[in-house]
């Protein structure tokens, strides 16, 4: 499925010069994260949680949070291995949503490596 969004928040470098050779060169992001839809978190919950675990603006993460409840999954990060399972470990710790009584833990996520 490809997003049909930008890349909102990434750990992408943006691009440094070679002092030596005066290249320039650019970290590519090898690694995304997923969020999976699920009946147990509001639309404010997926909100919040992606303000506070993604750093997206309020703009995005409300796009995102459209994605995953008519998609099933969106993409929410983008960066290296190491980045996007410090992000998704943030998605998987951060509780339940007490707007619903039903709401017994986060939501579900996971990283994939891009092809």
């Amino acid at each position: 499925m490809t997003h049909p969004f930008p890349p909102i928040r990434s750990s992408l470098s943006s691009g440094k010069e070679d002092a030596e050779t005066g290249t320039s060169t650019k970290t590519q992001a090898s690694f995304r994260v997923v969020l999976f839809n699920d009946e147990s978190h509001t639309y404010d919950y997926v909100v919040e949680l992606l303000t506070q675990c993604c750093e997206l603006s309020k703009d995005a993460a409300f796009r995102c949070a459209v994605e995953v409840d008519v998609s099933g999954r969106t993409i929410v990060y983008y960066g290296t291995n190491q980045a996007c399972n410090d992000v998704c470990a943030k998605i998987l710790s951060y509780g339940a949503d007490h707007r619903l009584p039903h709401s017994t833990g986060s939501m579900q996520a996971e990283v994939q490596g891009l092809n």
